[in-house]
């Protein structure tokens, strides 16, 4: 009866501990492992043994990694819950309203400049040509930004997150297909990390993400994809503030007499330096000041539209019939091919809607565009194929000339205005995507301001941002017409969305697994337009269609350098990481002096002792009394819950004092720059750490005492309880953490055990080490930061070499270095040079 009595307490004990931890792996030291892989078969034939391998394996069942607390992330937590949270009418509406300043703009715009592109490669000659040319744009306009964007693309975010990485990173959290080999299995278990996947058993999609997985050149393939997407986009960002407000202001050399280029030059010139100036002011701001006069000007487009299609041909109507496509196709041959370079134009900006939508929600752009947008364009384009019916020749300032003479000066102010605004989409399209290229290790670090508390996806990008409006200048005072600049601003577009369609499509097949034969229907009708699309366009590269292809050349190359680069300075660093059994050689003293003090090393690794550590031995005569290993690792997912953002793990015995905390961050997520925030949380979290820790082991010790007196007969029971305590020495998640992010548990976690579950031993050691925690705080905290020189190898081919050593250390000699982006004082920062051989 005693025996059972112990046996029923251990059992008690065992289910309030493993019934409140998770059954999947745990983080251990960087590595992950499953704690039932290596577990022998219950015999069915000895109950004591089943019995026993029972109660183990519960035991062992390793707890989800939640252990510490946010210690960089502002006080704007859970913020990205704008985008689907907030179900209510009114707020979406004001959001709806708010997307009018910033991702409409650009296709706003558009009808100042393309009739009087498509009638420069075809002239007027009939009504077929106007209304061929009009039902291109009315169906252009239907099938790419409506019913493919708004309908299609905008449901692949990213938890409301958009643009081609947010896509990369869809397809990075499905398959392991990212380059840079940090990924840890504990990273599956962050709640926006999850992929809702409605049937994993399906073999198309686990045979694709094997084939990606195994496959090194089909992740290279990928990952140059999305570079070259995202290099389009930047290169949008310098095209697109030079074609609207070239367009707007060239607009006053029919109204004013010996008003000539030089002039719409120079106006438009000093129009892109104020629009630049504003950027600093953050999205929120400018949207809010932006959006009312975008309104206006879809009223205006509307409106003007309307009247000139009652007042000079209603018929235009008939363009309605996609027939008329096909007679101005048989009518004009190669020139209506070559049309269809202008044609484009009409839906330029169209990307903005997905780029962008971090900074919205996908409810507000959808209303916005199917209710104000798509309409008032529609009826801007019907307006002046209408004017066109009766005054062919006026194509060239087709807008202006449309506009009746008594609006014509409100008219060219707002349409100033909103050539401005047209350009901001776009921007903040750059700035977006920038950001995510960046924390995804594929752009060199740079300066980032956070225009607002309230939403983290509203960035300013200081350089990229006064790089653009030089580009601008350059192409505005080389170009200084809108014909030449649209054929390089119609292959940027189209390349850009050739990108999208070729990812979403592979988001349908692998993660939405959607039908086959569905998601390759998409591909074909979108991927067949846009190619045609593309074909025209790539017609005109020596007529200004090399300009993207210049840029995007440039900013390819600096992101695949900069991500090779990253790559094999990694790899490097895990190769030559310190072995633990150096670490247990040296000694608790490290084979130096340790002093009182607090050391935060800095380093890439998620797993093992970095090198640059071995420098600071080499190097320092006494080292800190406290060690502290910070990975700050991205993961590719938009925001990290701070309940869910760090690892804590001992390293080495107690007795030497060092920990590691990995922190991880998505590419969305804002780090806190006061140092002092960051040293006051980090010590708060390793404190409760360590006190979780102790009592965890104390009731670890308790059940191992209970299963060895339970086990007694088993001819198991000389199996050593160290065993089960090594691999139980990382503690649950915080209780406070459950409550924070409202998941519910149905039991209490091990941090409600009761004191006295200590034993004395424990007690004293646990008080000695938050004593000695205490005291190396008082000493301050020092920065131990490396300053990494990456070289190839002396065998290694030439192009690697001029690549390494010249392009990939230009990038890092001349990046946002780790101590700029710390405030830090430079009296707290020790730092340490170190060669890796590539």
């Amino acid at each position: 009866m005693e025996n059972g009595g112990i046996e029923e307490c251990s059992v008690k004990l065992l289910d309030s501990f493993c019934n409140y931890g998770s059954s999947e792996s745990r983080w251990v030291d960087g590595s992950e492992v499953d704690s039932m892989e290596h577990e022998p078969p219950p015999s069915r034939s000895n109950e004591g043994r089943e019995g026993y391998d029972s109660l183990r394996r519960r035991l062992v069942k390793k707890p989800k990694r939640v252990d510490s607390f946010d210690v960089e992330a502002m006080e704007i937590s859970r913020t990205q819950d704008h985008h689907s949270k907030d179900a209510s009418l009114l707020p979406t509406l004001a959001l709806a309203f708010q997307t009018l300043g910033v991702v409409y703009g650009d296709m706003g715009t558009s009808p100042l400049y393309v009739f009087a592109d498509v009638f420069s490669k075809v002239p007027i000659e009939s009504d077929v040509d106007i209304l061929g040319a009009l039902s291109l744009v009315m169906y252009t306009i239907t099938l790419i930004p409506l019913a493919k964007y708004v309908f299609i693309v905008l449901k692949a975010n990213d938890n409301g997150e958009g643009g081609t990485f947010a896509l990369y990173s869809l397809i990075c959290r499905f398959a392991n297909v990212g380059l840079l080999p940090n990924r840890q299995q504990a990273d599956e278990h962050i709640s926006s990390f999850r992929l809702k996947v409605p049937s994993l058993e399906m073999k198309r999609a686990l045979k694709i993400k094997d084939t990606l997985e195994k496959n090194k050149s089909l992740k290279t393939l990928l990952l140059l994809l999305v570079l070259l997407g995202t290099s389009m986009v930047i290169g949008d960002g310098i095209l697109t503030p030079a074609m609207s407000v070239l367009s707007a202001v060239s607009g006053l050399q029919g109204e004013i007499e010996s008003f000539g280029t030089e002039e719409v030059v120079i106006i438009s010139i000093v129009v892109l330096v104020a629009l630049f100036s504003i950027q600093q002011f953050g999205t929120g701001k400018v949207g809010f000041m932006f959006s009312p006069i975008l309104a206006l000007w879809f009223f205006s487009l509307g409106s003007i539209g309307a009247y000139n299609m009652v007042k000079h041909d209603i018929t235009v109507l008939r363009a309605i019939n996609p027939a008329y496509i096909y007679y101005f196709f048989k009518k004009n041959g190669k020139h209506a091919w070559s049309a269809l370079g202008g044609c484009v134009l009409c839906i330029t900006g169209a990307e903005a809607m997905f780029a962008d939508l971090g900074h919205f929600s996908v409810q507000a752009i959808q209303i916005a565009f199917t209710c104000v947008v798509f309409p008032c364009l529609l009826l801007a384009y019907m307006g002046q194929a209408a004017y066109l019916m009766k005054n062919p020749a006026s194509y060239v300032n087709i807008f202006y000339d449309s506009v009746p003479d008594s609006l014509f000066w409100p008219v060219f102010v707002i349409a100033t205005l909103a050539a401005m605004i047209a350009s901001q989409a776009m921007i903040s399209a750059t700035f977006s995507c920038i950001k995510q290229s960046m924390a995804l290790g594929c752009f060199p670090r740079i300066k980032i301001i956070h225009t607002s508390r309230k939403f983290i996806g509203q960035i300013y990008i200081p350089v990229i941002n006064w790089f653009l409006m030089v580009m601008c200048i350059i192409i505005v005072a080389i170009f200084q017409h809108t014909t030449d600049i649209a054929n390089a601003y119609g292959i940027a577009e189209v390349v850009v969305m050739l990108v999208s369609t070729s990812l979403v499509t592979l988001v349908m097949v692998l993660i939405w697994q959607t039908n086959f034969f569905l998601a390759f229907c998409f591909l074909l009708v979108f991927g067949s337009v846009e190619l045609i699309y593309m074909s025209s366009v790539l017609a005109k590269i020596a007529e200004g269609g090399w300009l993207p292809l210049a840029f995007a050349t440039f900013f390819l190359s600096v992101m695949y350098t900069w991500n090779y680069g990253s790559v094999l300075k990694y790899q490097s660093e895990v190769r030559e990481k310190i072995s633990s059994n150096l670490m247990l050689d040296l000694g608790s003293n490290l084979g130096t002096v340790r002093v009182s003090g607090i050391g935060l090393l800095y380093n890439e690794l998620v797993q093992g002792v970095p090198s640059i550590f071995a420098q600071f031995l080499l190097t320092l005569p006494a080292l800190h009394s406290t060690i502290i290993f910070v990975c700050i690792k991205y993961v590719p997912v938009p925001v990290v819950p701070q309940e869910e953002r760090f690892l804590f793990r001992r390293v080495c015995p107690k007795d030497y004092h060092m920990f590691r905390c990995v922190a991880r961050y998505g590419y969305k997520d804002v780090r806190k720059e006061d140092h002092h925030a960051f040293e006051q949380l980090l010590i708060e979290s390793l404190d409760k750490f360590l006190k979780k820790e102790a009592r965890e082991s104390a009731l670890e010790s308790n059940i191992v005492e209970d299963i060895d007196s339970v086990s007694t007969k088993s001819k198991y029971s000389d199996l050593p309880a160290d065993n089960v305590t090594d691999e139980l020495r990382i503690p649950l998640m915080l209780g406070r953490n459950s409550e924070e992010t409202g998941t519910s548990t149905s039991r209490k976690p091990a941090a409600a055990l009761p004191s006295s579950y200590l034993s004395s031993d424990e007690d004293h050691s646990l008080e000695y080490e938050l004593s000695a925690l205490r005291e190396a705080m008082a000493s301050g905290c020092t920065y131990l930061l490396g300053h990494g020189d990456v070289r190839a190898n002396k065998n290694s081919f030439f192009i690697k070499k001029l690549v390494i050593n010249y392009f990939y250390a230009f990038l890092r000699k001349n990046c946002r270095g780790g101590t700029a982006n710390m405030r830090v004082p430079h009296t707290n920062i020790i730092q340490v040079g170190m060669t890796y051989m590539v």
